[in-house]
């Protein structure tokens, strides 16, 4: 479902990436997928759940810098690398495939629209990423929280996973702090000036947006960092709907 926005797939293109997601494992609760230092050989894709990239400080402090869910590759080609330079897990549990490096490399050498599926996917995986460096250098908490929401919610939507206005969310108060870059304190404070505005609910590890646009005019958030327009023969996807 992710890929469909990054190249006009063929039957065949779907076939390939089902057989492709098939055959799933299940990644407990607070495990590494892959480690800092590690020598990486295989591409693991999200299917179920959430991941997150992050690194340890030496003082032992985390720093979350992304968030995977279902559609996400860990690093198409990371079996260049000769090391990894952060760490890939999963603190709340997750379901992943592991796909050997050769199986990437026969998929671009040989699938030109999942090829370029791919390409557009490491493209708004960058994106994202810059989105993010823009919200910890210049938004304020308050902001940057509601526009992590509103990043999710999108993000999540596109895969099925994700109603018009709510969506699971079993990360906690210490995950936020730790991915917003901010304290604990600050993070509770955050959140219950958010719910006092009524701009959004959080129970049972749910979130509830009670009007989408509203809130993406706080936050700012223009989802176009996550390239949901296709650029092909003049046509276009439309983006899911925030509201």
């Amino acid at each position: 479902m992710k890929l469909e926005y990054g190249a006009r797939l063929t039957d065949a293109d779907r076939d390939i990436l089902q057989d492709l997601s098939s055959r799933t494992r299940r990644i407990p609760p607070h495990q590494d997928i892959t480690s800092e230092s590690e020598r990486p050989e295989n591409v693991h894709l999200v299917m179920e759940g959430f991941a997150c990239r992050y690194k340890l400080l030496p003082n032992g402090k985390r720093q979350i810098m992304a968030y995977l869910v279902p559609g996400d590759f860990c690093d198409l080609h990371v079996a260049i690398l000769g090391e990894m330079d952060h760490s890939i897990g999963t603190p709340w549990g997750c379901t992943a495939v592991e796909i050997p490096r050769a199986t990437i490399d026969d998929l671009t050498a040989h699938h030109p629209r999942i090829t370029r599926a791919l390409w557009w996917a490491t493209l708004a995986d960058e994106g994202t990423l810059r989105e993010w460096l823009v919200n910890m250098g210049q938004r304020e908490a308050d902001k940057q929280m509601a526009h992590f929401f509103c990043e999710m919610l999108v993000r999540l939507q596109i895969v099925g996973c994700a109603n018009a206005d709510s969506f699971n969310f079993p990360i906690s108060q210490t995950d936020l702090a730790d991915t917003l870059g901010i304290s604990g304190v600050h993070v509770n404070r955050v959140l219950q000036e958010l719910r006092a505005k009524g701009l959004i609910a959080w129970k049972s590890k749910r979130l509830h947006i009670p009007d989408v646009g509203r809130l993406k005019a706080f936050a700012e958030f223009d989802p176009k960092y996550l390239h949901l327009t296709m650029r092909e023969n003049g046509n276009s996807r439309a983006e899911p709907r925030l509201s």
